[in-house]
Protein backbone atom coordinates (compact mmCIF):
# COMPACT_ATOMS: atom_id res chain seq x y z
CA UNK A 1 0.00 0.00 0.00
CA UNK A 2 1.39 3.37 -1.05
CA UNK A 3 0.27 6.68 0.36
CA UNK A 4 -1.01 8.96 -2.42
CA UNK A 5 -1.36 12.55 -1.21
CA UNK A 6 -3.95 15.03 -2.44
CA UNK A 7 -4.34 18.73 -3.10
CA UNK A 8 -8.03 19.58 -3.48
CA UNK A 9 -8.66 23.08 -4.81
CA UNK A 10 -12.02 24.86 -4.53
CA UNK A 11 -12.80 28.53 -5.07
CA UNK A 12 -9.08 29.17 -5.54
CA UNK A 13 -8.03 27.71 -2.16
CA UNK A 14 -6.62 24.40 -0.96
CA UNK A 15 -9.46 22.76 0.96
CA UNK A 16 -10.85 19.58 2.37
CA UNK A 17 -14.59 19.24 1.87
CA UNK A 18 -17.34 16.73 2.47
CA UNK A 19 -17.48 15.18 -1.00
CA UNK A 20 -21.21 14.61 -1.19
CA UNK A 21 -21.90 18.26 -0.30
CA UNK A 22 -20.31 19.75 -3.43
CA UNK A 23 -22.72 21.85 -5.49
CA UNK A 24 -22.06 23.80 -8.68
CA UNK A 25 -24.80 26.24 -7.69
CA UNK A 26 -23.07 29.15 -5.94
CA UNK A 27 -19.83 27.10 -6.00
CA UNK A 28 -20.71 25.76 -2.54
CA UNK A 29 -19.49 22.88 -0.40
CA UNK A 30 -19.38 21.93 3.26
CA UNK A 31 -15.81 22.64 4.33
CA UNK A 32 -13.70 20.65 6.78
CA UNK A 33 -10.55 22.71 6.28
CA UNK A 34 -9.46 25.78 4.32
CA UNK A 35 -5.74 26.36 4.10
CA UNK A 36 -4.03 29.73 4.41
CA UNK A 37 -1.21 28.25 2.31
CA UNK A 38 -0.97 27.90 -1.44
CA UNK A 39 -0.85 24.59 -3.28
CA UNK A 40 2.91 24.78 -3.87
CA UNK A 41 3.49 24.44 -0.11
CA UNK A 42 1.85 21.01 -0.12
CA UNK A 43 3.49 19.96 -3.37
CA UNK A 44 6.90 20.81 -1.94
CA UNK A 45 6.10 18.83 1.21
CA UNK A 46 5.18 15.77 -0.86
CA UNK A 47 8.31 16.19 -2.96
CA UNK A 48 10.54 16.36 0.11
CA UNK A 49 8.83 13.21 1.43
CA UNK A 50 9.58 11.41 -1.83
CA UNK A 51 5.91 10.63 -2.48
CA UNK A 52 4.78 10.37 -6.10
CA UNK A 53 1.42 9.79 -7.69
CA UNK A 54 -0.69 12.11 -5.60
CA UNK A 55 -3.51 14.02 -7.23
CA UNK A 56 -4.61 17.61 -7.63
CA UNK A 57 -8.37 17.93 -8.05
CA UNK A 58 -9.95 21.13 -9.41
CA UNK A 59 -13.36 21.16 -7.73
CA UNK A 60 -14.95 24.05 -9.60
CA UNK A 61 -16.39 23.39 -13.06
CA UNK A 62 -14.99 24.92 -16.21
CA UNK A 63 -16.86 28.20 -16.60
CA UNK A 64 -17.03 28.88 -12.88
CA UNK A 65 -15.75 32.27 -11.79
CA UNK A 66 -13.20 30.36 -9.69
CA UNK A 67 -11.91 27.88 -12.28
CA UNK A 68 -9.00 30.05 -13.42
CA UNK A 69 -7.98 30.59 -9.79
CA UNK A 70 -8.05 26.81 -9.28
CA UNK A 71 -5.81 26.32 -12.31
CA UNK A 72 -3.43 29.01 -11.03
CA UNK A 73 -3.08 27.10 -7.76
CA UNK A 74 -2.49 23.87 -9.67
CA UNK A 75 0.19 25.56 -11.76
CA UNK A 76 2.01 26.57 -8.57
CA UNK A 77 1.98 22.99 -7.31
CA UNK A 78 3.11 21.48 -10.60
CA UNK A 79 5.90 24.02 -10.97
CA UNK A 80 7.57 22.85 -7.76
CA UNK A 81 6.94 19.13 -8.28
CA UNK A 82 6.88 18.40 -12.02
CA UNK A 83 6.20 14.74 -12.73
CA UNK A 84 5.16 14.07 -9.14
CA UNK A 85 1.44 14.82 -9.25
CA UNK A 86 -1.61 13.94 -11.31
CA UNK A 87 -4.44 16.39 -12.04
CA UNK A 88 -8.17 16.08 -12.58
CA UNK A 89 -11.18 18.35 -12.92
CA UNK A 90 -12.58 19.51 -16.25
CA UNK A 91 -10.04 17.50 -18.27
CA UNK A 92 -10.79 16.83 -21.95
CA UNK A 93 -8.80 16.16 -25.15
CA UNK A 94 -8.45 19.89 -25.83
CA UNK A 95 -6.77 20.79 -22.54
CA UNK A 96 -5.29 17.49 -21.37
CA UNK A 97 -1.89 17.94 -22.98
CA UNK A 98 -1.58 21.47 -21.57
CA UNK A 99 -1.78 20.07 -18.04
CA UNK A 100 0.86 17.47 -18.90
CA UNK A 101 3.04 20.26 -20.29
CA UNK A 102 2.41 22.14 -17.04
CA UNK A 103 4.10 19.28 -15.19
CA UNK A 104 1.39 16.73 -14.37
CA UNK A 105 2.45 13.11 -14.66
CA UNK A 106 -1.10 12.02 -15.59
CA UNK A 107 -4.51 13.55 -16.21
CA UNK A 108 -7.56 12.20 -14.41
CA UNK A 109 -10.90 11.99 -16.20
CA UNK A 110 -14.46 11.14 -15.23
CA UNK A 111 -17.19 13.35 -16.64
CA UNK A 112 -15.84 13.59 -20.19
CA UNK A 113 -15.82 9.80 -20.51
CA UNK A 114 -19.02 8.97 -18.61
CA UNK A 115 -21.59 10.98 -20.52
CA UNK A 116 -25.38 10.85 -20.30
CA UNK A 117 -25.18 8.01 -17.81
CA UNK A 118 -23.08 5.71 -19.99
CA UNK A 119 -19.49 5.07 -21.05
CA UNK A 120 -18.82 7.18 -24.13
CA UNK A 121 -16.17 5.08 -25.86
CA UNK A 122 -15.65 7.70 -28.57
CA UNK A 123 -14.73 10.27 -25.92
CA UNK A 124 -12.60 7.71 -24.10
CA UNK A 125 -10.62 6.95 -27.25
CA UNK A 126 -10.24 10.68 -27.92
CA UNK A 127 -8.66 11.07 -24.47
CA UNK A 128 -6.28 8.18 -25.14
CA UNK A 129 -5.35 9.69 -28.50
CA UNK A 130 -4.76 13.10 -26.91
CA UNK A 131 -2.59 12.14 -23.92
CA UNK A 132 -1.72 8.44 -24.29
CA UNK A 133 -2.91 5.44 -22.29
CA UNK A 134 0.15 5.58 -20.05
CA UNK A 135 -0.72 9.09 -18.84
CA UNK A 136 -4.46 8.64 -18.35
CA UNK A 137 -6.14 7.88 -15.01
CA UNK A 138 -9.83 7.01 -15.00
CA UNK A 139 -11.68 8.25 -11.95
CA UNK A 140 -14.36 5.70 -11.07
CA UNK A 141 -15.64 7.62 -8.06
CA UNK A 142 -18.90 6.07 -6.97
CA UNK A 143 -21.88 6.14 -4.66
CA UNK A 144 -23.93 3.26 -3.37
CA UNK A 145 -27.46 2.71 -4.62
CA UNK A 146 -29.57 -0.45 -4.35
CA UNK A 147 -26.62 -2.39 -3.02
CA UNK A 148 -24.28 -1.52 -5.91
CA UNK A 149 -21.63 1.15 -6.48
CA UNK A 150 -22.48 3.42 -9.43
CA UNK A 151 -19.98 5.80 -11.01
CA UNK A 152 -20.94 9.44 -10.42
CA UNK A 153 -19.93 12.43 -12.53
CA UNK A 154 -20.01 16.22 -12.61
CA UNK A 155 -18.20 16.66 -9.31
CA UNK A 156 -20.01 13.61 -7.86
CA UNK A 157 -23.49 15.10 -8.36
CA UNK A 158 -24.90 12.85 -11.12
CA UNK A 159 -25.37 9.09 -11.08
CA UNK A 160 -24.50 7.11 -14.19
CA UNK A 161 -25.82 3.68 -15.08
CA UNK A 162 -22.30 2.23 -14.89
CA UNK A 163 -21.64 -0.11 -11.97
CA UNK A 164 -18.16 -0.53 -10.51
CA UNK A 165 -17.65 -4.27 -10.80
CA UNK A 166 -15.08 -6.66 -12.23
CA UNK A 167 -16.62 -6.48 -15.71
CA UNK A 168 -16.33 -2.68 -15.81
CA UNK A 169 -12.80 -2.75 -14.41
CA UNK A 170 -11.76 -5.31 -17.04
CA UNK A 171 -13.43 -3.38 -19.86
CA UNK A 172 -11.74 -0.05 -19.10
CA UNK A 173 -8.30 -1.33 -18.10
CA UNK A 174 -6.95 -1.33 -21.65
CA UNK A 175 -7.59 2.44 -21.95
CA UNK A 176 -5.75 3.77 -18.89
CA UNK A 177 -2.72 3.48 -16.64
CA UNK A 178 -4.48 3.63 -13.26
CA UNK A 179 -7.82 3.94 -11.51
CA UNK A 180 -8.72 6.51 -8.86
CA UNK A 181 -11.80 5.62 -6.82
CA UNK A 182 -13.40 8.01 -4.35
CA UNK A 183 -16.04 6.42 -2.13
CA UNK A 184 -18.13 9.57 -2.31
CA UNK A 185 -20.68 8.77 0.40
CA UNK A 186 -17.91 8.72 3.04
CA UNK A 187 -15.52 11.18 1.35
CA UNK A 188 -14.42 13.89 3.78
CA UNK A 189 -16.17 12.33 6.77
CA UNK A 190 -13.25 10.35 8.30
CA UNK A 191 -15.94 7.97 9.55
CA UNK A 192 -14.64 4.66 8.18
CA UNK A 193 -14.05 3.15 4.76
CA UNK A 194 -16.56 1.59 2.36
CA UNK A 195 -15.63 -1.99 3.22
CA UNK A 196 -17.56 -3.68 0.41
CA UNK A 197 -15.96 -1.41 -2.18
CA UNK A 198 -12.46 -2.03 -0.80
CA UNK A 199 -13.09 -5.78 -0.92
CA UNK A 200 -14.34 -5.59 -4.51
CA UNK A 201 -11.36 -3.57 -5.70
CA UNK A 202 -8.86 -5.74 -3.86
CA UNK A 203 -10.31 -8.92 -5.31
CA UNK A 204 -9.74 -7.56 -8.84
CA UNK A 205 -6.28 -6.03 -8.45
CA UNK A 206 -5.13 -6.06 -12.08
CA UNK A 207 -4.22 -2.37 -12.34
CA UNK A 208 -2.80 0.25 -10.00
CA UNK A 209 -5.69 1.69 -7.98
CA UNK A 210 -5.97 4.45 -5.40
CA UNK A 211 -8.82 4.35 -2.89
CA UNK A 212 -10.04 7.56 -1.25
CA UNK A 213 -12.84 8.09 1.24
CA UNK A 214 -13.55 7.69 4.93
CA UNK A 215 -10.12 6.89 6.33
CA UNK A 216 -10.05 8.44 9.79
CA UNK A 217 -7.69 6.25 11.81
CA UNK A 218 -4.86 3.76 11.58
CA UNK A 219 -7.43 1.05 12.26
CA UNK A 220 -9.14 2.11 9.01
CA UNK A 221 -5.79 1.80 7.22
CA UNK A 222 -5.30 -1.71 8.64
CA UNK A 223 -8.77 -2.65 7.47
CA UNK A 224 -8.18 -1.21 3.98
CA UNK A 225 -4.88 -3.05 3.71
CA UNK A 226 -6.55 -6.34 4.65
CA UNK A 227 -9.76 -6.00 2.63
CA UNK A 228 -7.85 -4.64 -0.37
CA UNK A 229 -5.35 -7.52 -0.17
CA UNK A 230 -2.56 -4.93 -0.07
CA UNK A 231 -3.35 -4.11 -3.71
CA UNK A 232 -4.82 -0.65 -3.08
CA UNK A 233 -3.00 2.61 -2.58
CA UNK A 234 -4.69 5.15 -0.32
CA UNK A 235 -5.46 8.85 -0.16
CA UNK A 236 -6.25 10.55 3.14
CA UNK A 237 -7.51 14.11 3.29
CA UNK A 238 -9.48 15.60 6.18
CA UNK A 239 -8.11 13.14 8.75
CA UNK A 240 -4.48 14.23 8.19
CA UNK A 241 -2.92 16.69 10.63
CA UNK A 242 -1.73 18.85 7.72
CA UNK A 243 -5.41 19.40 6.92
CA UNK A 244 -6.59 19.85 10.49
CA UNK A 245 -7.11 16.19 11.38
CA UNK A 246 -5.60 13.85 13.97
CA UNK A 247 -3.58 11.42 11.82
CA UNK A 248 0.07 12.49 11.75
CA UNK A 249 1.37 12.83 8.21
CA UNK A 250 4.80 11.24 8.83
CA UNK A 251 3.24 8.32 10.72
CA UNK A 252 0.85 7.66 7.84
CA UNK A 253 3.77 7.52 5.39
CA UNK A 254 5.65 5.14 7.71
CA UNK A 255 2.61 2.90 8.07
CA UNK A 256 2.08 2.67 4.33
CA UNK A 257 5.76 2.00 3.68
CA UNK A 258 6.14 -0.81 6.21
Amino acid sequence: MKFRPCIDIHNGSVKQIVGGSLKDEADSARENFVSDLNADFYADMYKRSGIKGGHIILLNPVGSQYYDADVAQARLALSVYPGGLQIGGGINPDNGKSFLDMGASHVIVTSYVFKDGEINFSNLQAMVDAVGKDRLVLDLSCRRRDGKYYIVTDRWQKFTNVVVNEETLDMLASYCDEYLIHAVDVEGKASGIEEDLAKLLGSWGKLSMTYAGGVGSFEDLEKLKKLGRDRLDVTIGSALDIFGGDMIYDQVISFCNK
